[in-house]
């Protein structure tokens, strides 16, 4: 066999091996409640996603599932949206009530309103947990403030040092993820029960996380040092641009990330030639290979023997 070819050969396998080709992303548009535009705001461990969507004269909260989705109404006022899911089909968002907006704990069937915290005149629930905690934030004519909802009442979160926040996504082990100012800027923070860690940016002024999953990973948006919006994923070290994790010709440029479930899957929002989609990142990972990986593989190996004898019958001359 010609030796270039195992030269190209050697290189794809150096690829495989240390991890240079990123797996990507499967893309699912999730289409619209009837009218033109739909928005992914949070998603489950089942897949199942809520966020909102133009049903052809209003917004209204939405849960997709099963290739389908289905209208939730609202408190009673004309718009609602959608948020955050649980593993039990439970949604938190907000809805207009008549006179204000307030967060709401959808069950399945109906809408709960969670009310405010103390001196608030409205609300939004932005991320739920299995247990039913939810976080958002509760604005008063102090400024919003991040809270968590037990069950029965709002604590509020506090801040990363400056006059506001909001809580977004939570995990099961009570971890929040949102934003707050710093007093010099504004930051997507983790918060770990007891305090606020700034997650920095993709190298611009801003950004906001969104959604958390049990591996203390985050989604949001954050602006690039050319002042771009993009979507981010937060590894646990490392703020990474969702855009590079995709195929570069999809025509598809993703402005945020609003969730993230355990497998890794993503509910995020782009920029298309057919407007704005509400789109779904899955994975491209398996514990056993595609066929083609099998066979560079095989070649890989074929080329290491080659390589292995080509040196052999060197020594012996």
């Amino acid at each position: 066999m010609n030796s270039k070819f195992f030269v190209l050969l050697g290189s794809l396998c150096a690829l495989v091996t240390f991890g240079t080709l990123e797996a990507g992303y499967i893309l699912t548009d999730l289409g619209t409640l009837g009218g033109s535009y739909s928005y992914g705001y949070g998603i489950n461990n089942s897949g199942q996603v809520t966020g909102r969507s133009y049903n052809g004269s209003e917004y209204h909260a939405f849960l997709y599932s099963g290739g389908s989705m289905q209208d939730l109404g609202t408190l009673g006022g004309n718009s609602s949206y959608g948020s955050g899911i649980n593993d039990s089909g439970q949604v938190t968002g907000s809805s207009s009530n008549g006179s204000e907006n307030h967060a709401f704990l959808h069950n399945g069937t109906t809408m709960q309103d969670l009310g405010t915290l103390p001196e608030g005149n409205s609300s939004v629930g932005l991320g739920i947990n299995d247990s039913g905690q939810v976080t958002g934030y509760s604005r008063s004519s102090s400024g919003a403030r991040a809270f968590l909802y037990n069950g029965t009442t709002m604590q509020d979160l506090g801040t990363l040092g400056g006059g506001f926040s909001y809580g977004y996504g939570i995990n099961d082990s009570g971890q929040v993820t949102g934003y707050s100012s710093t007093g010099s800027g504004t930051r997507a923070f983790l918060y770990n029960g007891t305090t606020m860690q700034d997650l920095g940016t993709l190298g611009g002024f801003e950004s906001i996380g969104y959604g958390i999953n049990a591996a203390g990973h985050v989604v949001g948006w954050s602006y690039n040092s050319s002042y771009d919006q993009r979507a981010f994923l937060y590894d646990g070290s490392t703020m990474l641009d969702l855009n590079d994790l995709i195929s570069a010709g999809s025509g598809y440029t993703l402005f945020v990330a609003r969730g993230i479930n355990d497998h890794g899957q993503i509910v995020a929002n782009a920029n298309t030639s057919m407007g704005t989609r509400a789109v779904l990142l899955t994975p491209e990972t398996s514990a056993v290979p595609e066929p083609s990986a099998f066979l560079l593989l095989s070649l890989c190996a074929g080329a290491a023997i080659f390589a292995q004898r080509k040196r052999r019958i060197k020594k012996r001359s």
